[in-house]
């Protein structure tokens, strides 16, 4: 299961994004927004949860740009949220960082670039290996601030 949310600039790409990887089998938690204006801070905390819960195994967030909803979405503890505008990144985001949540511009990114990332995003499992120590030390800066 996947979470899934956007602010009113993301509402197109969600819907996009949704019916391409449910075409290919993947299910979804949607979090909003509907196309009102809303604060995608709420948004990001919203799929955090659902990530955190263990309820969904990855969340997607988009807003016009994603640093917003990456911003807010690092600062939970526990998550490593990616912006990302390009297949690499995508890529190894999952490969070496275990990024559990991706976050992507609606004004940033065409339709079908958004699409492939989502897919490469939510299909790549991450190396473990020499990347886990890093992550624990990550996870250890986390802890201390």
């Amino acid at each position: 299961m996947i979470a899934i949310g956007c602010d009113h600039a993301g509402c197109e790409l969600k819907k996009a994004v949704i019916d391409t990887l449910t075409e290919k089998g993947f299910q979804f938690v949607d979090l909003g927004c509907d196309g009102t204006p809303c604060d995608y801070p709420v948004i990001a905390e919203a799929v955090c949860a659902k990530v955190l819960s263990g309820s969904c195994e990855k969340g997607i967030l988009i807003c016009g740009t994603g640093i917003g909803m990456s911003i807010a979405a690092n600062k939970f503890k526990g998550i490593r949220a990616a912006l990302c505008s390009d297949s690499f990144s995508a890529k190894f985001t999952r490969l070496h960082n275990n990024s559990n949540v991706m976050c992507m511009g609606a004004r940033v990114l065409g339709t079908g670039l958004a699409c492939e990332l989502a897919e490469i995003f939510v299909t790549t499992e991450f190396e473990g290996g020499r990347h886990q120590r890093r992550i624990d030390l990550i996870t250890e800066i986390e802890n201390k601030n």
